[in-house]
């Protein structure tokens, strides 16, 4: 593993141990200040200041005791100051010494180098729940057609006409 490499995976590593510490603050010092941050339902805080507190207030409510349990599963270097990082983090309640498998998250990260060295200056959380794609012949995808049929005829949706 090189330097950098080295770097990036101690960074992802400080930032699952300052969730586990449940330490906002800690947490918040592994992003830039600028950072941006989208959550597993979808919601994003822009900048640092906000992550954090929202953080603060899980750590201390809903989310107090629980752990960062995941790993790096690739880092791509955009450029020597840029890398995209691909992981699994999810969250570990304190009762559980298993992680259930609707609780599977994937991360996907922007690392940059700073002056303090690497951080992250996007992450972005989503469960992991693969649907299956419908074959073109299954009643799914011979049902959108034919709505989609139907919705161009009486001038609707999409496919409409503009007045």
């Amino acid at each position: 593993m090189d330097t950098d490499d080295q770097a990036i995976t101690e960074l992802f590593d400080r930032l699952k141990q300052a969730w586990t510490d449940n330490d906002a603050e800690e947490y918040g010092a592994c992003f830039t200040e600028d950072s941006d941050y989208v959550s597993y339902d979808g919601t994003r805080a822009i900048g640092r200041e906000p992550m954090q507190r929202a953080h603060d207030d899980l750590f201390r409510g809903v989310l107090v005791g629980s752990a960062l349990v995941g790993e790096i599963e690739s880092i791509r270097y955009l450029c020597p100051e840029v890398a995209v990082v691909h992981g699994t983090a999810s969250v570990l309640m304190p009762w559980r010494s298993v992680l259930p498998k609707r609780r599977s998250s994937r991360q996907t990260l922007v690392v940059v180098r700073t002056s303090e060295g690497w951080r992250f200056t996007a992450l972005h959380n989503g469960r992991v729940r693969p649907v299956a794609i419908p074959a073109p012949d299954s009643v799914p995808s011979r049902m959108a057609r034919s709505m989609g049929s139907v919705a161009r005829a009486v001038g609707i949706g999409r496919g409409a006409v503009p007045g």
